[in-house]
């Protein structure tokens, strides 16, 4: 599986961003999805998670620090999961990453390359 992270940039504290993570070389119906950040100088964390369901039965799970303010997606049909992020701040700032987690088979995991996102205040 090949993850491609796009939709970085840089934005104004308040403003809002949308990554994409597009993934070719298998379809992503069996495996969870996540989007991992790494904020300069700390080790790469969790951001969020979302069930192998594309639809409004899926499971998310956020870090505390960006709940009400991310929302992950995905579309299952185009092999893509999001990141929408409004309200960012400062602190969102990080290298961002996708990573695709097999639901059956354990240690099967894969990941992009990141996407930067540049908080200014």
């Amino acid at each position: 599986v090949q993850l491609q992270a796009s939709g970085g940039g840089l934005v104004q504290a308040g403003g809002s961003l949308r990554l994409s993570c597009a993934a070719s070389g298998s379809t992503l119906g069996l495996y969870i999805m996540g989007w991992y950040r790494q904020p300069p100088g700390n080790q790469r964390e969790l951001v969020a998670t979302i069930s192998t369901h594309g639809n409004k039965n899926a499971n998310t799970n956020y870090v505390d620090s960006v709940k009400g303010r991310f929302y992950i997606s995905r579309d299952n049909a185009k092999n893509t999961v999001y990141l929408q992020m409004n309200s960012l701040k400062p602190e969102d700032t990080a290298v961002y990453y996708c990573n695709a987690r097999h639901v059956l088979i354990v240690g099967m995991e894969y990941w992009g390359k990141g996407t930067q996102v540049t908080v200014s205040s």
